[in-house]
């Protein structure tokens, strides 16, 4: 895959691999293209330290993708957004993003593999970040070695989630330290060893023993969310690994709901939304005011 750069103007005069450091290339990528077809100034082949000019067309060819180990399935797989350089998917519950022991196939993995395979096409799944199998929503991947650490430094993500009991309309934070539970490989707690973790959330809605909560987590510990609310008193619905009742819904209430990030390669901030799935929606409709403020919710990010 070749990429192509305008030198940008707050670049004139720098050397190359300053250029290249600004546009946000690592320095492992800039060596494997370096060692590979190299680095092209207005279709000059060049050397890193030479000094580029504004509005020079700068261009290099990605180096091959590692083999994958990931196995392809023909499984079903929900696409939101897809170019050259990104692609986003939403998750359902009960599926894991990659193989892991105990979730070796049926994974998100193993079906954009398998979505590859239809097309004719090779390829890695790469995603930014992941998701608990019960957790629903988006998920961000790269589509190649340029795109992952651009993705990964701008990428934030807004959850919904349903907790037990009513909180208090409004803003709130929980700011506690996160680390294994005692006697756990699994279990995650609140504990003063643990590392630093950072929740804020809003209360959109609130009746009926439910909460409807948007939060954006600062930091991305394991089950954060999860802890974080069991350790307020407020399981999310349906967690039963953190104190929640399973009656209401089958898995617990958290779903990943909008993703915002920097396009990798042109620098416009994306952003895009997906709705509540089923399970999560008919719970929610049992909360007063939960439709409006989904519908208000669902406004603020199409605006």
């Amino acid at each position: 895959m070749q990429l192509q750069f305008e030198v940008p103007a707050r670049c004139d005069g720098w050397r190359l691999r300053d250029v290249l450091r600004a546009l946000g290339l690592s320095t492992q990528l800039a060596r494997s293209v370096k060692w590979g077809l190299g680095f092209w100034l207005d279709g000059q082949p060049v050397h890193t330290n030479v000094r580029a000019a504004a509005g020079q067309r700068l261009s290099f060819c990605l180096p091959p993708e590692a083999p994958t180990t990931v196995t392809p399935e023909p499984l079903p797989l929900e696409i939101i957004y897809e170019d050259e350089h990104l692609l986003l998917l939403n998750k359902p519950a009960g599926m894991a993003v990659h193989p892991t022991r105990g979730h070796e196939r049926g994974t998100l993995a193993n079906a954009w593999l398998g979505e590859l395979q239809r097309r004719g096409q090779a390829g890695v799944f790469r995603p930014i970040g992941r998701l608990d199998v019960n957790t629903s929503g988006l998920v961000l991947a790269a589509q190649n070695a340029f795109a992952a650490p651009l993705l990964t430094q701008t990428a934030h993500k807004q959850y919904l989630a349903l907790c037990e009991g009513e909180l208090p309309p409004g803003p709130g934070c929980v700011d506690a330290p996160i680390g294994l539970a005692a006697g756990s490989t699994v279990q995650r707690a609140v504990r003063p060893d643990g590392k630093p973790s950072r929740t804020p959330y809003r209360v959109l809605a609130a009746g009926g023993g439910l909460s409807l909560v948007q939060v954006e987590p600062c930091t991305g510990r394991t089950h954060q969310i999860r802890v974080h609310f069991a350790s307020l008193g407020h399981p999310l619905a349906g967690d039963t690994l953190y104190g929640g009742r399973r009656g209401s819904i089958a898995r617990h209430a958290l779903h990943c709901a909008r993703v915002g990030f920097t396009h990798p390669l042109t620098g416009a901030p994306c952003a895009f939304c997906c709705p509540l799935p089923p399970d999560m929606a008919a719970l929610a409709r049992t909360i007063p005011g939960a439709a409006d403020a989904l519908r208000t919710w669902a406004e603020a990010g199409e605006g």
